[in-house]
Parts: C-alpha cells; structure tokens; sequence
C-alpha cells in the first residue's frame, strides 16, 4: 500500500483484492477506462466522471494496475468467467421454459 496511495486491499470470498477506499476495485476501474472511446489523460477524466471519482482516484488505479497487471487481469478473467457461467444458466433456463 505504500507504493500505491490512493489503494486499499479488501477481503472476500474469492479473496484479497486491490480497490480504492470507499470506491470500486481496481479491476472494475480499469475496464471502464479501457472502454473509454478517449485516450491517455481523456480516458482518466471519462472513466472519472462515469464512476462518480476524481481523475486523481483514477489514476491511482491505472498505476496500480501498470505495476500488477497480471494480477488485476486475473480478476478482470475471473469475472468475465462468472458472467459468461451466469448467461449459460440463464439460456439454459430461458430454453426449458419455452
């Protein structure tokens, strides 16, 4: 924590996992910039405004993020595994109530 101020670690069930005091995870925070249609500094400003956080917050997750990628594409993998699980069930579902 003391390499990157502006992040907390929080713990859960899926386990320790990098986040901004009182904020989204860093995962969460590094999607949106990456979605962002702008680039370099206009993506921290977008993601910014769209998570309701400062540019400041923002950055201090990029460069978490720029310092431990493996780690936050771990969980951004993890997500994305439990969305595509979750739609499966919901088609599955969706066919036996036809």
């Amino acid at each position: 924590m003391e390499a990157h101020p502006g992040v907390v670690f929080r713990d859960g069930p899926a386990g320790r996992r990098p986040a901004l005091p009182g904020g989204p995870d860093v995962w969460e925070v590094v999607r949106v910039v990456g979605n962002s249609p702008e680039r370099g500094d206009g993506a921290v400003v977008a993601a910014a405004e769209w998570l309701a956080l400062t540019p400041a917050q923002v950055s201090a997750a990029v460069d978490y993020y720029a310092a431990w990628r493996g780690e936050v594409d771990g969980w951004i993998a993890r997500v994305d595994a439990l969305a595509a699980e979750a739609a499966e069930v919901e088609q599955a579902r969706a066919d036996i109530l036809r």
